[in-house]
């Protein structure tokens, strides 16, 4: 599945969040961090409070502090619904691995 891509789309109750390509995105799932890469198979779940995840095609990695809310993902489309979302991070994966916050 090489250069395969999620549709990725993030509201609040407020406001639309983020919207985009993703290829891997993280979520705060009750039992720890949920991975949805391209071809996972469906699924329906509450998440809790955390920090959402997303890699974008070009291995930017953006993130979110969000409250409760659920994920839907069904034929490589992602919706995250939550109560509140705030953008903590905006980085490409060398200045991660570099220590770099940008």
């Amino acid at each position: 599945m090489a250069g395969a891509t999620i549709a990725v789309n993030i509201v609040s109750t407020e406001r639309p969040v983020w919207s985009g390509q993703a290829k891997q995105v993280v979520v705060p799932a009750y039992s720890g961090g949920m991975g949805i890469l391209p071809g996972h198979e469906p699924v329906l779940s509450v998440i809790k409070e955390g920090r959402l995840d997303i890699t974008d095609p070009e291995g930017k990695k953006c993130s979110f502090e969000v409250t409760g809310g659920f994920i839907s993902f069904d034929s490589n489309k992602l919706t995250v619904v939550v109560e509140n979302a705030r953008s903590i991070a905006y980085q490409s994966e060398a200045a991660e691995q570099s220590g770099i916050v940008g």
